[in-house]
């Protein structure tokens, strides 16, 4: 089969594109026909060595792990998914290639484009794991930290759906979008504590921080305790009272099937910034890397 592999890290012209064997699924486990794959920026880190030679720990690697395609077969013991469902979800072993083995997936809804899918399962059970951390509830108010990013945008979506009220911090151009998706936006940077109390003068309940770029210590002077700041990004929240989640606390996939859930309601999206085909996978990091991007970047096969 066709597949995208790296065998050392560096720059996107490490990758490759290359022949290898088909993967099996095992028992618990569905392979899919692959037709899109996200890219995060996790995937990119990775490639680089930001991580040192720990993660992963053997090369080459077949990187991604977000994917969308249809099942083409399905591991002993598995059960509620057939050969030719279509789905999205998370790959063992990696997603760029014709075809991936999975080990947590949701049904894709009807109407939703793959490409679409395929930006869903990392940032959505990220966003639902943190707001599961901070237990925020209808009626309560959140703050969200990089609103218009991929995990920026899954939260402020699945907490509007919980009755949270939301204020999402954005550039001026992605204000009109995050109104579209029932948050309050507001800008960035220096003075944010000021601005977020002008927007909620009762104060807020939680803040989640995806961004990390140094916002936390500007979000525990505006919720209860510090410990109602959870970051994704920002790995000295810590040092401020706040909490970091990584996922080896647990993680939420359950939260696929609920975004899923929503997007059938209408309530749910998750724009795609650019596709790009599997043979030109470095521009897609390189577009990633760049940091300006709304919604998601997706490799089609």
């Amino acid at each position: 089969m066709k597949a995208l592999q790296y065998s050392e890290y560096g720059p996107s012209s490490v990758l490759r594109v290359v022949e290898l064997p088909e993967p099996q699924a095992s028992a618990g486990q569905i392979r899919v026909a692959v037709r899109a794959v996200g890219v995060n920026p996790y995937d990119w880190k990775v490639r680089s060595g930001a991580f040192g030679d720990t993660t992963p720990s053997r090369l080459p690697v077949v990187p991604h792990s977000d994917v969308a395609g249809v099942v083409d077969a399905v591991g002993e013991g598995v059960e509620g998914v057939a050969v030719g469902d279509e789905v999205f979800g998370v790959a063992v072993g990696g997603a760029a290639a014709d075809l991936a083995v999975l080990r947590f997936w949701a049904p894709k809804p009807e109407g939703m484009p793959f490409a679409e899918a395929a930006g869903l399962p990392n940032v959505v059970e990220t966003a639902g794991r943190a707001l599961d951390l901070l237990a925020v509830e209808k009626g309560r108010t959140l703050l969200v930290n990089g609103a218009a990013g991929g995990v920026g945008i899954a939260a402020v979506q699945l907490a509007v759906a919980r009755g949270v009220t939301v204020i999402g911090t954005a550039s001026e151009r992605n204000h009109d979008f995050l109104r579209g998706l029932g948050a309050i936006p507001v800008t960035y940077g220096p003075g944010l504590p000021d601005r977020v109390r002008a927007i909620a003068p009762a104060g807020i309940d939680a803040a989640l921080d995806t961004a990390g770029r140094g916002a936390v210590a500007e979000l525990v002077t505006l919720t209860p305790t510090p410990a109602d700041v959870v970051s994704i990004a920002d790995f000295d929240a810590p040092r401020h009272g706040a909490r970091v989640t990584d996922g080896s606390e647990g993680r939420a996939w359950p939260t696929l099937l609920e975004a899923a859930t929503l997007y059938a309601e209408g309530r749910f999206t998750m724009p795609v910034e650019r596709t790009f085909p599997l043979a030109e996978a470095a521009a897609a990091h390189d577009l990633s890397e760049s940091g300006h991007v709304r919604g998601k970047i997706i490799l089609t096969v």
